[in-house]
C-alpha cells in the first residue's frame, strides 16, 4: 500500500502542474488491488478545502470528486464508510463537508450527539446546537 498527500491528489485532480500532475497521474494509473493508494481522513477535509479555497471549484464538483476517489477499486480511504456516509449527508443538506465527516465519526463511534457553537452544523449535519 502506498500513502497519498492531498498535494498528490490535488495534482491529479486538477492537472494543473504538468510535471506533477503527470507524475500524480502515473502514480495513480499504477496503483493495483494488490498495491492500492491509502488516502487519509485528513487528507481528503484537505483536500475539499484547497479544491474550493484555492481552487474555486464548487460544491457539486468537489463532492463529484470525492465521490469518484471513494469509488477507485485501487483507492483505500481511512474509515471509507465514514466518508461514504458524510459525503451523502452533505449531499442531501446544506452542511459543509466537514461537519458532515465530524457528525459521521462521532456517530460511528458510538456518540449519542454532537455537541457545536456552529448553527449550520446544528442545522444541516445534525449536530445539537449548544444555547
Amino acid at each position: 500500500m502506498i500513502g497519498l498527500d492531498t498535494n498528490v491528489l490535488v495534482r491529479y485532480i486538477m492537472q494543473d502542474d504538468a510535471l506533477q500532475a503527470a507524475k500524480a497521474t502515473s502514480l495513480l494509473e499504477n496503483l493495483t488491488a494488490d498495491t492500492p493508494g491509502w488516502i487519509s481522513l485528513v487528507s481528503i477535509v484537505e483536500l475539499v478545502w484547497v479544491l474550493a479555497a484555492a481552487y474555486g471549484l464548487g460544491r457539486d464538483q468537489i463532492l463529484d470528486a470525492l465521490e469518484a476517489l471513494l469509488s477507485t477499486k485501487e483507492l483505500r480511504v481511512e474509515r471509507a464508510e465514514v466518508a461514504w456516509k458524510a459525503l451523502r449527508a452533505c449531499r442531501s443538506a446544506k452542511a459543509d463537508f466537514a461537519d458532515c465527516l465530524i457528525s459521521s465519526c462521532a456517530t460511528s463511534s458510538g456518540c449519542e450527539r454532537i455537541m457545536t457553537f456552529d448553527r449550520g452544523a446544528a442545522k444541516y449535519a445534525g449536530m445539537s446546537l449548544i444555547a
